[in-house]
Parts: structure tokens; C-alpha cells; sequence
């Protein structure tokens, strides 16, 4: 993969890299040595003299290398691939990178983000994504880290990813922000690394870390929770633990994931943990007293369970206030986790979301209702916090039913979406600002009449506007790798989705659902549904990484009283 700028040439011997670079420039590299024996070596020269190299003797897994060029210029980066294999490079400056971002030097084929034509939906610049992690503003701006391997386009030893954003919708990516510690970083066999966990902002400027480090077969706790500080919100200092083993007595499986930090009602930082027993998914309460969340980490009890589904785990749990503030006793809270290996019975569809409201007083939660988040289930490992006046949470559009050592996910983040009571519901609807994608309107009126609409790269947001609520309508894309459709019928609302030869799609339907708008979203790999400013909201990841190219609307003459469509882009 180039950049502009960039020059990289492939004859035979040593390889290079080109790219005129300022002084100050900080570069990063991953580089491992081709086969035991011979170092891996990457050499910097800038207008020809030498400016430094980086080493390595590991064949295994490709290890990260820093060098900063003290003077600036055409700089060129060599090796010799018989000896050195070069996973990335990418360059910045230190003192402007939450500004610029990262400029990416080099990648591989096999790590080399997918070539995708437009597209409005964050997505890794190289390598695999999955959870959400951090996600919150910090210092005036909003920060995603995510789980990631940036070595190729599956999973693997996880890092956390990095970017920011000042609306949501257009990031910058930075460098990567934590990588495995240096034992499980050694072998790309998958072991674990730093799994998923949350921020909170530092007194005066910064931000504190909590994460899960996970061992496979480590003796006697696979999964130990970690935190971590950055006072530059860039360069992480070195983790310390805090969580050494699962509480006991409770019967509990390894799992002991996901550190899920936020202010509770009583003044005190809670931290919550996903795990299961032999019944189900189960959600622990910790709480500290200290201010700055680093030390005393007690433990409180099982603060909810969920055994409707078999033993499943609750992973990604996240808890924030809906209609008031955290100290007001009759603010309503939103709890929200998902069940890893969870079946519906009713409707076949794996994986799922629940949102559980109720009261929290900083030690017990009462549940009012529950509702699931999303009914198309791909929007999963959602995490939301405050933002100003109210949540805003994303969540990873994906299943992990989807994911399998055969293909290449089109691997992307959910529009984000706020959270908010409305009539004894819990609502998602995607963030303030999301018109802002809105490019020019396209040919609606063919859609009325029956006809078939060009969308051109599949880019799309659609709104229908319903005569009377409930009225049934029936919209089918047309999609070079699968048959997928959204239709309301008396049973519901819902996303058809099939793909030839495979078995037997779930049934994604929001039951009994009777609304008045239909606000779809369309983009490369993904469909998102939000019904009545997301009373129902379903998400659906589509395969490949080209868009739907055409659809055609079928409905009862009078039903859909209106209909428009807009080309997005960033």
C-alpha cells in the first residue's frame, strides 16, 4: 500500500521504502526476522547519509521498532527480504499527531486495508478490528480505541487500535496506542494480549486505561485486569495490575473480562466484569475509593445474571445514566452487555445484545424493563458513556457466528448512536450530525413507483415515511453476494438475509414492531435500521466489501406516504 509520496520500489536485492519526511519525524516499524539465525535490520538514510536503524532477531511475530529523524528530507528505508520481513511502517510528529494523525509508509497484502469505494464507517487503516474499548472524550476530543492485530486481516494477538474524532463520523487515526506485553507479543499463535476495557479522564489532562490481559493456559487465572496511563494521549505508560483473580467461591468459569470503569452514584468508581457460571452470563461489581481509580479495587457481588440462554457468557458490559444525573436516586440506567454463544430459540440468531434499565444506587440494580439492542445482532461489544447531555455509545459491526480463518471481514464500527428513554422504550438512533454525510439527494420517485433505484457505490441513507404505522412495505437490494431485504409485515419488522449454498440465515426481526419511519443506512459490508429514531434498530453485516448497487421498494398502494434518499460520504 502506498501513500502519496511514497515510493517503494521491487527489484531485485534490498527493498525500499521513500517518502519525504520533516525533521522530528517519529517512525514506526514492525519487522521480524525472516528465518532463525540472520537479524531482521530496517535502515533509514535521509538525502543519502545514514539516520539510524532498527534491529531484530525474532522469526516469529513481527516486533515494534521506534526511530526519530533528527534531520528532514528524501529519507528511504531499506531491507533485505531474504533476511527481514516488514509488516509496517508509518510516520509522525509527536507534537501534532492528534491533529494529523498517522501517515502510513508501507504495508503488506496481507495486512493491507481492503480497497473499498467510498465508504462512511470507521475502519482500521491496516489489519483486524473488533471491540470498541475507551471509547470517550478526553481533552476536547473523542477518542475510539478498539481491538486490533495489525498484522493481517484476522485475529490475533490484540493490540488496541487508536483514533479521534471532533463529530463522530470523520477520525483520524493515530499510532497504535497498546500492544501486547512483550511475552504474549513474542509468538503470533494467538495466546491473548490486551483484550477489551475502558477510560476515564485524568485529573488536569490525560487518560486512565483499564483492560483485560489474556493468557491462554496461563495457570491459575487465564484473564487479569490491568491499568494504564497516558498523560499525552498517545503514548501509553507501562501497565500495572490491579485485578490478579477471579472473586471466589462463586463457581465461575476463567472468563474474568472486559473492565468496564465509570462514576457511580454515590461518588465512587465502579467497575464492572463480564463472566458466566454454570447457569449463565454473570456481571460483577467492583468499586474503589480512591479518586484517581489506580488502587482499591474491592470487590461488591454479582450486580446482574442472565441464564435465559444457556451458559453464556456476559462480555463488553457497560452501565451509564439515561434521564438524569448519576447522583439523582431516580435516574434510570442502562445496562448493557453482550451473551458470547447465545442462541434465541425463537429465531435462530447468535450473539445477542441486551439492554436491562432500571435503578442503581451504586451497589444493587433494579431492573424495570429489558429490551434487546439491536435485532439484526451485528452491532455487538457496544460501549457507550456520557457526552455532554446524554450517552453515546458504538459498538462493532460484526458476529463473531460471521468469523472464520476462510474469509476477510469487512470489519467496521457502527454509525454511533445515542441513547435516550422515550415512552417507556429505550431508544438508539444514530449520533446529531450524521445529515452532515448527506451529499446530494438521489431519484426517489422511481422508488415510489415501483421501479428500480441505481445507488451507484451503495452508499446510501433511505427514509421512508409510513401512511399510518405498521403499514406494510417491502424494500429488496440487490447485492453481489447475498439476497437481502428489509420488509414490515404484521409479524414485525426485518432484515431477510440469505447467501447462496450456506444454511439456514436467523430470522432478524424486531416482533411486533408497528412504526411509522424507516431511517436505513447502506455502505460497503453493512446495513443499519432504525425504526421510529430508533424504537427498533437493527444491524446487519453484508459479505465482501462491495456495496448494494440497486433497489426496488414494493408496498400497497398508499402505504409508504413519502420517500427519500441521499448519497452520503465523508
Amino acid at each position: 500500500m502506498t501513500d502519496q509520496g511514497i515510493s517503494p520500489t521491487h527489484e531485485s536485492g534490498p527493498e525500499t521504502i521513500s517518502a519525504a519526511l520533516p525533521a522530528g519525524t517519529t517512525i514506526h516499524a514492525w519487522i521480524k526476522a525472516s528465518h532463525g539465525g540472520a537479524r531482521g535490520r530496517l535502515s533509514a538514510h535521509v538525502d543519502g547519509k545514514p539516520a539510524g536503524a532498527v534491529e531484530t532477531s525474532n522469526p516469529h511475530e513481527f516486533e515494534f521498532r521506534r526511530l526519530t529523524l533528527e534531520s528532514g528530507g528524501e529519507t528511504a528505508f531499506t531491507y533485505d527480504p531474504a533476511a527481514t520481513d516488514v509488516s509496517l511502517v508509518y510516520a509522525f510528529s509527536q507534537p501534532r499527531v492528534l491533529d494529523e494523525g498517522i501517515r502510513l509508509l508501507h504495508v503488506r497484502p496481507s495486512n493491507a486495508a481492503p480497497d473499498i469505494t467510498g465508504g462512511y464507517h470507521f475502519r482500521p487503516p491496516f489489519g483486524w478490528m473488533n471491540d470498541p474499548n475507551g471509547f470517550g472524550r478526553f481533552d476536547g476530543r473523542v477518542h475510539l480505541f478498539y481491538q486490533h492485530y495489525p498484522h493481517s486481516l484476522r485475529w490475533n494477538n490484540m493490540h488496541w487500535g487508536h483514533a479521534v474524532s471532533e463529530d463522530y463520523l470523520r477520525w483520524t487515526h493515530l499510532p497504535i496506542f497498546l500492544p501486547p506485553s512483550d511475552e504474549i507479543a513474542a509468538r503470533a499463535d494467538g495466546r491473548g494480549g490486551a483484550f477489551s476495557g475502558s477510560a476515564i479522564a485524568l485529573e488536569g489532562a490525560g487518560v486512565r486505561i483499564f483492560f483485560t490481559e489474556h493468557m491462554k493456559d496461563r495457570e491459575p487465572e487465564e484473564q487479569v485486569q490491568f491499568t494504564a496511563t497516558s498523560r499525552d494521549l498517545v503514548t501509553v505508560e507501562p501497565a500495572r495490575l490491579i485485578l490478579p483473580e477471579r472473586p471466589a467461591g462463586l463457581g465461575l468459569t476463567t472468563d474474568f473480562r472486559d473492565p468496564y470503569v465509570f462514576p457511580g452514584p454515590d461518588g465512587k468508581w465502579k467497575m464492572l466484569l463480564g463472566t458466566r457460571d454454570r447457569e449463565g452470563g454473570v456481571i460483577l461489581l467492583y468499586e474503589t475509593d480512591d479518586p484517581a481509580a489506580a488502587v482499591g479495587w474491592t470487590f461488591l457481588g454479582m450486580l446482574h445474571r442472565e441464564n435465559r440462554f444457556g451458559m453464556t457468557a456476559a462480555e463488553c458490559p457497560c452501565m451509564v445514566p439515561l434521564d438524569g444525573p448519576v447522583n439523582e436516586p431516580m435516574t434510570r440506567w442502562a445496562l448493557i452487555f453482550g451473551l458470547l454463544t447465545s442462541r434465541d430459540p425463537a429465531t435462530g440468531r447468535r450473539n445477542m445484545t441486551l439492554a436491562t434499565i432500571g435503578r442503581f444506587d451504586g451497589r444493587a440494580f433494579s431492573v424495570e424493563f429489558e429490551q434487546e439492542l439491536d435485532f439484526g445482532t451485528d452491532a455487538y461489544a457496544f460501549q457507550a458513556f456520557v457526552d455532554g447531555s446524554g450517552p453515546v455509545g458504538i459498538a462493532w459491526l460484526a458476529n463473531w457466528t460471521d468469523v472464520s480463518k476462510e474469509i476477510d471481514m469487512p470489519t467496521a464500527m457502527t454509525l454511533p448512536r445515542r441513547l435516550a428513554l422515550r415512552q417507556g422504550a429505550l431508544i438508539t438512533p444514530p449520533v446529531t450530525g450524521v445529515e452532515s454525510l448527506r451529499q446530494r439527494r438521489l431519484d426517489a420517485h422511481s422508488l415510489l413507483d415501483g421501479r428500480s433505484v441505481d445507488l451507484a457505490d451503495g452508499c446510501v441513507e433511505i427514509l421512508l415515511t409510513l401512511q399510518e404505522a405498521g403499514n406494510a412495505f417491502h424494500l429488496a437490494f440487490d447485492h453481489p453476494e447475498a439476497a437481502v431485504a428489509v420488509q414490515l409485515t404484521d409479524d414485525g419488522l426485518s432484515i431477510h438475509f440469505s447467501v447462496t449454498n450456506a444454511k439456514a440465515s436467523p430470522n432478524y426481526i424486531a416482533a411486533g414492531a408497528r412504526p411509522s419511519t424507516i431511517r436505513l443506512f447502506l455502505d460497503a459490508g453493512s446495513i443499519e435500521v432504525f425504526a421510529d429514531d430508533g424504537r427498533w434498530t437493527g444491524t446487519k453485516r453484508l459479505p465482501g466489501f462491495k456495496g448494494i448497487s440497486s433497489m426496488r421498494l414494493s408496498a400497497p398502494e398508499g402505504n409508504v406516504r413519502a420517500a427519500e434518499i441521499w448519497q452520503l460520504g465523508l
